[in-house]
């Protein structure tokens, strides 16, 4: 995981850990579909255990964001208990914990998916949290061969059990229809291409009924820039991949990052995060967004839109207010002219005072100010 995190990486998965020591599945065991991009594995949850998993991270620390994924043994008599072992073993090691409760490769292990089954795993994983005093994040790996309705089930028991985000998605082991190449009917979990729009959209529905109020990483056919910043652009917070690095190399990190800061100055965003969950949304509310945040206060270039962290009962939340723009007339002294500038309440209250354009345009930097009011503090 060093290595990757030195090649520019911002986080690392490792896993899936189980318990105990397991072989996985007999090979071969990961096939190459080349014509579709794909990958089918597998694997069945091949590693050393978690006892020593965890020496030998406490022996290379890593430099970076580590994520453990964690799972159940094949041969175990209850799953539940797998994942709070690994969970009391691993948290100490980890900067996230991801639960394992999608690979297509150990039977049952979909089962959590329904509702009562993962309210009890949920449950137990916050006692276990509480006993052992764990405070890493945890997230939720889910499977893209999931219903409308499943996901209304899973977002209540995220919210109920405080759970800190979802992965979506794991690999699926449907969809091979399209699929051309010979060794399509391979059993396992198909990645690559062939998942991306599936996963995407499946992206796009928990952000919308959740309204972004838990993180999300996007897996799925993410090989180049543009395929990362479509999941961001459907909800993504962040994004990993898997069979792209395997196509194209380790390095490939280093183009899609360069793509991505071309997107962001191409798109007129300041950082990736604005583009966050913006594609979830029907086509027209889309074009209302653009229309509202196309409408900036002149004197401090800020959209009203963006909103503003605020303190309230000692939580601090981001609220987003509407756009509260309005037509104001100000007096400059120095200039000897009324200036009229479309501004925001929150603006207005700052220079709403004989002078206080003025004294406002001298001290004000000029990386924080419209275009238009750039040139008038220009003429001062």
């Amino acid at each position: 995981y060093n290595s990757l995190f030195k090649l520019g990486y911002g986080f690392v998965e490792v896993g899936t850990v189980t318990p105990r020591r397991q072989l996985g599945n007999p090979r071969p065991r990961i096939f190459r579909l080349e014509k579709d991009q794909a990958l089918i594995n597998r694997l069945g949850f091949n590693n050393h255990g978690s006892e020593i998993v965890s020496k030998r991270i406490s022996e290379n620390l890593p430099v970076g964001f580590l994520g453990i994924n964690v799972g159940p043994n094949k041969d175990t008599q209850k799953k539940e208990e797998d994942y709070y072992l690994c969970l009391s073993r691993l948290s100490n090691n980890a900067g996230y914990l991801t639960i394992n409760i999608s690979s297509p490769n150990t039977d049952g292990l979909r089962d959590f998916h329904d509702q009562k089954e993962l309210e009890k795993l949920l449950s137990g994983i916050n006692k276990i949290k509480e006993k052992k005093n764990i405070s890493k994040p945890i997230a939720i790996k889910l499977s893209p061969d999931i219903n409308n309705l499943e996901i209304s089930k899973i977002i209540e028991l995220i919210f109920k059990y405080k759970i800190d985000g979802i992965i979506v998605s794991n690999t699926t082991d449907r969809n091979r229809e399209n699929l051309s190449d010979v060794q399509k009917n391979e059993k396992g979990g198909l990645s690559g291409q062939p998942l991306k729009d599936l996963s995407t959209s499946l992206i796009k529905k928990f952000y919308k009924e959740s309204k972004g109020n838990f993180q999300i990483i996007g897996v799925g056919g993410i090989d180049s820039g543009k395929s990362a910043f479509e999941k961001i652009c459907g909800g993504a917070n962040a994004v990993q991949l898997y069979t792209g690095m395997v196509y194209k190399g380790p390095g490939v990190v280093r183009d899609m990052k360069k793509e991505l800061i071309s997107i962001i100055k191409k798109e007129n965003l300041k950082n990736i995060s604005e583009a966050v969950g913006i594609n979830a949304w029907p086509l027209w509310t889309l074009h209302l967004y653009s229309l509202l945040m196309s409408k900036r206060c002149e004197l401090t270039g800020k959209s009203p839109l963006k909103g503003n962290n605020v303190s309230h009962a000692k939580n601090k939340t981001k609220r987003r207010f509407l756009p509260n723009l309005k037509k104001v007339t100000f007096r400059s002294d120095i200039l000897k002219k009324d200036i009229k500038l479309n501004v925001a309440n929150a603006a207005l209250r700052t220079v709403d005072f004989k002078g206080g354009l003025d004294k406002y345009l001298i001290s004000a930097k000029s990386s924080k100010l419209s275009k238009k009011v750039k040139k008038i503090k220009a003429s001062i």
